[in-house]
């Protein structure tokens, strides 16, 4: 059977095919009987399903279903609010005799984690501010395991394996050629703060080395990893003796990145590297969002509604057929 990834399937189709399990729930709807909730994936993307009506003698075959397990799943594809979904009729976990390739259920940053590792560090251990350098090689460092499949979130971009690494490669890559342009920026500060600004989403966000998040830690969902970050700069400076105010911009970076304090930050950037590392983030964030809808789009068509992007619906411009 050739498989059907997510991104390809249309509402109307009824498909059979392997997907893998992000999260799983029993729930009892408001007539009483209990369904199937299902957030499916694969290394095109995801996709809600549901199996309704489940009855009692089914039950407890459907508890055996766990996270990260792969199903084959045959169903009706539907659209919900502007959303595939998948109107779920058979289900069943997948065995050895499915020779089941886990590449294509797994996303993975496009490029390698070792490569964007070793080019975040170069650029850390540049740096001309000893400080600087010595703060953020030392974070690199004790972090390099953890970086090389860590995702930067657990559903929203960059939400894949190594998308942390991948999140802060473009960014630095954006930052020089920011410093270019504003030579006023502080070269050294504002690439600290993009290599910094995100790196307690390991502490935030739980993860196993698939890249493949379930949720968030106690911690994170109490702190945050703007809060979080602040208290790691702070234990580490302490420790590697960094001046009171290097660490307190680096602070204030963390603090200030998401800008809105309905997004976390309870100040606003108060010096020109700090508003530069929020626009980089944003400018980041957003074009990831738009590359991910788009490559899903057919050239001259609209894409499903994207909520990250205030629930716009983009344009893939069609491709031009005049040589």
């Amino acid at each position: 059977m050739k498989n059907r990834y997510i991104a390809d399937i249309r509402p109307g189709e009824d498909i059979t095919s392997f997907f893998l399990v992000k999260s799983i729930a029993l729930k009892v709807g408001s007539n009483k009987k209990t369904y199937l909730d299902l957030l499916l994936g694969d290394n095109s993307g995801e996709i809600n399903g549901k199996k309704w009506d489940i009855a009692d003698n089914e039950i407890a075959g459907l508890q055996r279903i766990k996270e990260n397990s792969i199903l084959k799943i045959r169903a009706l594809v539907t659209e919900w609010n502007g959303m595939k979904q998948l109107r779920i009729m058979r289900i069943r976990l997948t065995g050895a005799e499915d020779h089941i390739d886990m590449a294509d259920f797994i996303k993975a940053a496009p490029e390698d984690p070792q490569e964007m590792y070793d080019y975040i560090y170069g650029k850390a251990a540049a740096f001309a501010d000893e400080e600087l350098r010595s703060l953020c090689t030392t974070i690199l460092q004790r972090r390099k395991d953890q970086l090389m499949y860590y995702p930067a979130a657990q559903k929203n971009h960059h939400a894949e394996m190594a998308g942390l690494l991948y999140h802060e490669k473009r960014m630095l890559m954006m930052a020089e050629r920011a410093c270019q342009v504003y030579t006023n920026l502080n070269p050294d500060l504002l690439m600290a703060g993009v290599i910094l600004h995100d790196i307690e989403k390991i502490d935030e966000i739980e993860s196993n080395e698939l890249g493949i998040s379930p949720g968030y830690s106690f911690e994170g969902k109490m702190l945050g990893h703007l809060v979080l970050g602040v208290r790691e700069i702070e234990k580490i400076s302490n420790e590697l003796g960094i001046s009171h105010e290097k660490a307190v911009l680096i602070e204030h970076m963390m603090l200030t990145h998401h800008y809105e304090p309905e997004y976390g930050s309870p100040k606003k950037p108060l010096f020109p590297e700090a508003e530069m590392l929020h626009y980089l983030d944003m400018i980041d964030a957003k074009m990831f969002d738009m590359q991910e809808v788009l490559e899903k789009t057919e050239p001259g068509k609209f894409s499903e509604r994207v909520w990250t992007l205030d629930n716009r619906t983009l344009y893939r411009i069609g491709e031009d057929k005049d040589d």
